[in-house]
């Protein structure tokens, strides 16, 4: 049954969306990872800033000898400068304070030591004001001298202000990055749609159109000159693929209409040859002595014309269906096959099934029963023409194990191939070891072989002939 034709993916489903949006998926990635240390060190910045005005007002407590003395109106100015509630200055043992006349208790005090630049500390105090600031209030801890390294300078301010500045500067980063991203996007999507998106959808019309009508010779596609890319070589297989595909399709039209015309003769012959066998059944009573003379072979050639219709009819009527495997006592399916092909019970021709009883195989029991039946008939054949020439004609079937494979034999011991036959061995209408024989029983057997996943070949022996079914690895029974 033939499957649903596919419909081209919508504006919205298509590679090109799923191009721009991983291009942006991935600039933006990236920008989040630059945008860390950048805004860790843009809160450092900001920071130092604040500190270097604790630092003016630490060398003008340093200048003061009474910070008492100091006008009000200076100190709330260096304060405001800073945008801090106090200033500390620490050197020597003594510490000194400088705060705004009313201002607010803090509540909750975080500690930013600016001696810690290591870039995980920067970043993870970034992170720690972005999501969880507000409220609180930042101490600043740096050197107050840089020649004295035991001074510092500790300046106490409101964290909502840097938070602001950081969302700011994240909001800004953000838009920066998100028109970047869908720049770069546009650029690259212009550049790969015009050398990929539009080719590959150019392929895909026409696969889908093309598969609706094979038999169109306007829609093989045309492949685009001078390109020897992955693209163009795609283009010139598929042109090729398409027209290999019509040729076989115009073939088997004509091939079909032929096969019709011949099964409808050869069915009108067969009834007319079967007719003639039985007045050549009645002529073959008459007591004539030219007539008994010539009757034999008269009955031998119409049951040859007749076999050789059948056989065309047959093989006209071979199923294409897949096999449906189940699992097959591989001894058991020998007997009943050397049955149908006429060895069970054989006067003359001995049946050796040297199969143990514990192979089994996963296989159609039916075609696979065929394709034994097919082998073992032909080896009873042609040892019933070699006749008293072999006092002891016997067919033998054994099965061997390799790997992943299992090997059935069908050996005999009558007078082999003659060359001719080994030529076209499984080609139909040309592969028969016989006078008057079609070759199409090889030719069956060898498809149902190949259907299994394996495969049917002669093996050249120094005497008689050997076909060795090669199917997928069986099962052994404990």
């Amino acid at each position: 049954m033939t499957s649903q034709t596919r419909a081209m993916p919508g504006p919205f489903s298509g590679l090109s969306v799923k191009i721009i949006a991983t291009i942006i998926f991935v600039i933006l990635a990236v920008e989040v990872i630059i945008y860390l240390p950048s805004a860790a060190n843009f809160r450092m910045s900001w920071l130092e800033d604040r500190l270097r005005v604790g630092i003016v007002a630490a060398r003008v407590l340093d200048a003061v000898p009474d910070v008492l003395a100091l006008p009000r109106a200076l100190t709330d100015r260096l304060l405001n400068s800073a945008g801090a509630t106090a200033i500390v200055y620490r050197r020597e043992g003594q510490s000194q304070l400088l705060e705004l006349e009313q201002a607010p208790m803090p509540r909750v005090a975080v500690t930013i030591d600016m001696r810690a630049t290591d870039p995980l500390t920067t970043i993870g105090g970034m992170l720690d004001t972005l999501l969880l600031g507000g409220e609180r209030t930042l101490r600043i801890v740096g050197e107050g001298d840089a020649d004295d390294s035991e001074s510092l300078v500790e300046v106490l301010m409101p964290e909502q202000p840097l938070r602001l500045e950081l969302l700011l500067y994240s909001r800004n980063t953000f838009v920066i990055s998100l028109i970047v991203a869908l720049m770069t996007a546009l650029v690259l999507y212009l550049f790969v749609s015009r050398i990929l998106i539009v080719p590959i959808r150019r392929l895909s019309e026409n696969m889908l159109g093309y598969r609706k009508a094979p038999e169109n010779a306007t829609l093989i596609i045309a492949a685009t000159p001078r390109r020897r890319d992955e693209i163009g070589v795609l283009e010139q297989e598929l042109a090729a693929m398409e027209t290999e595909i019509f040729t076989l399709l115009r073939q088997r039209r004509h091939l079909a209409d032929l096969g019709l015309a011949v099964s409808k003769i050869n069915h009108d012959l067969r009834n007319t040859l079967t007719s003639a066998q039985l007045l050549s059944d009645q002529v073959a009573t008459l007591d004539d002595p030219k007539v008994q003379r010539l009757a034999p072979r008269l009955v031998q050639s119409i049951d040859r014309a007749i076999g050789f219709a059948q056989s065309v009819l047959d093989y006209g009527r071979q199923s294409n269906t897949p096999p449906r495997p189940a699992s097959v006592d591989v001894r058991t399916l020998v007997e009943d096959a050397a049955f149908d092909a006429g060895l069970a019970g054989h006067p003359l021709v001995r049946l050796v099934n040297a199969v143990p009883e514990s192979v089994v195989v996963r296989a159609d029991p039916d075609q696979l029963a065929r394709v034994f039946v097919n082998l073992m008939k032909n080896a009873r054949e042609a040892l019933e023409a070699q006749g008293a020439a072999n006092p002891a004609p016997a067919v033998t079937v054994s099965v061997t194990q390799t790997g992943s494979a299992l090997v059935v034999s069908f050996a005999d011991n009558g007078p082999g191939l003659p060359p001719r036959a080994r030529e076209n061995l499984f080609v139909a209408f040309e592969g028969s070891a016989r006078a008057g024989g079609t070759g199409l029983g090889l030719a069956i057997a060898r498809e149902i072989a190949e259907a299994h996943g394996g495969s049917l070949a002669f093996i050249d022996q120094p005497q008689g002939t050997r076909f060795d079914v090669t199917l997928p690895v069986g099962e052994r029974r404990s």
